[in-house]
């Protein structure tokens, strides 16, 4: 079957280093959060500007870096994006034990981790598109998809448990060290990887161009619908959380496990669906499973405006949220293989880091502004309203089953021996 199928020794040990980077991302779920809180006594505008700063900031540093790792081979600039988040969470215990921990180091933290969060992402995106041949690009993703709800499911609990036991820089330490083991994973995976594409002399200026990436998305009539529903669909599930989180601990008294309970039982929808994506895009096409899945995930938040106290609102939560998560992670592996397909690879990179930078700062921004509607309207009429808009989110996506090609593929970003 098409999800078992190896894809070589190669490939796994870069998903192995994306399993444990993940594992220790989602293990510290929060924890800057909860440092603050605990050990700097911040309060509600000091945490805000923590979610909201760090990655919008994060989002602009990481532009330029683009065009720069475009034209360099991709697997260093990943190894030195997992080193550089490495050093900068240790810094964080570093500094709680010699008594120098402040929050402007927080936040400095959050922007660095979030600039070599894309950085990595953008690299990634062109190496895996050279490490996996094509017709393998949409199972590799779904291994990936698959993953990254494991983490998700089992990560926080057992990082609130490590809190509880050890205190709240533990899960940083152990972040840390997941960066460091996913940089020696990459490094396991051998082979030399060819040069990447240099532009012609005439073409310099336009390879290093900022806005090239934009530039690209903007004029790919594909790319171009699927880039603004990506960002607002993402952005305004975000926004939803922290007033759903006031609503159910503070408004109807759920207890933090019972919160974290709701959140982690419909990550096996995310199992679900990731293993779902290669099936029924082999039985329907790409297109219709992309279109079905992107409508179907618009249609579930509005639900949450309507949670009640109780077992009954505890419910209602989980099978919102399963629903969500379930179509999502039929979306993501098939949306993101199909990007890949539609980008050259000399573009890859700077496309890769236009969107995410674009995703960052735009969910940034809409949470903060979803903050104050909750503050003026109360969080139930913030979330109703959050899902109201994702309900006009699939006229952006593509119609067509069929688009233009992407036009002819400049020589690619291989490795020898490939798996």
């Amino acid at each position: 079957m098409a999800g078992r199928r190896s894809l070589g020794r190669r490939f796994g040990w870069l998903w192995g280093a994306y399993a444990v980077s993940t594992a220790g991302t989602w293990l510290a779920f929060d924890a800057f959060a909860l440092i603050a809180v605990l050990a700097l006594d911040a309060g509600p505008t000091q945490l805000s500007l923590l979610a909201a700063v760090g990655p919008a900031v994060g989002a602009a540093v990481s532009v330029p870096l683009g065009p720069w790792v475009e034209v360099r081979r991709k697997r260093p600039v990943m190894i030195a994006a997992d080193l550089v988040r490495c050093g900068v969470l240790l810094s964080i215990p570093v500094a709680f034990a010699l008594g120098r921990l402040g929050f402007g180091q927080l936040l400095l933290v959050s922007v660095a981790v979030a600039a070599a969060d894309i950085t990595f992402n953008a690299a990634a995106g062109a190496f895996l598109k050279g490490l996996v041949p094509r017709r393998d690009l949409l199972v590799a993703n779904g291994r990936f998809e698959a993953t990254t709800w494991t983490a998700s499911m089992v990560g926080p609990p057992l990082g609130g448990a490590a809190i509880g036991l050890f205190g709240p820089v533990t899960t940083v330490v152990a972040d840390a060290v997941s960066y460091l083991l996913s940089a020696f994973g990459l490094r396991a995976i051998g082979g030399e990887e060819k040069p990447p594409v240099r532009p012609a002399s005439g073409e310099v200026r336009r390879a290093g161009d900022l806005l090239d990436g934009w530039r690209y998305i903007l004029a790919d009539p594909a790319l171009r619908p699927l880039f603004f529903n990506t960002v607002l669909v993402n952005s305004l599930i975000m926004a939803a959380s922290p007033p759903l989180m006031v609503l159910m601990v503070d408004d109807l008294r759920f207890a933090p496990w019972q919160y974290a309970l709701a959140f982690a039982v419909p990550c096996t929808g995310g199992l679900l669906g990731s293993r779902l994506a290669p099936r029924l895009v082999t039985r329907f096409g790409r297109h219709r499973v992309m279109l079905a899945a992107g409508v179907l995930r618009a249609c579930w938040s509005l639900g949450l405006a309507f949670v009640g106290p109780g077992t009954a609102g505890l419910a209602l939560v989980m099978v919102v949220e399963f629903g969500l998560i379930a179509c999502c992670a039929v979306f993501t592996p098939v949306f993101a293989t199909y990007r890949l397909d539609r980008t050259p690879s000399d573009r890859v990179t700077r496309t890769l880091s236009a969107w995410s930078a674009t995703g960052k700062a735009t969910t940034a921004a809409v949470t903060a502004l979803w903050g104050l509607l909750a503050h003026l309207t109360g969080p139930r009429t913030a979330i109703a309203l959050a899902g109201v808009f994702l309900l006009f989110t699939p006229a952006l996506l593509p119609r067509r089953g069929r688009t233009p090609d992407a036009g002819p593929e400049p020589t690619p970003l291989t490795l020898k021996d490939a798996a």
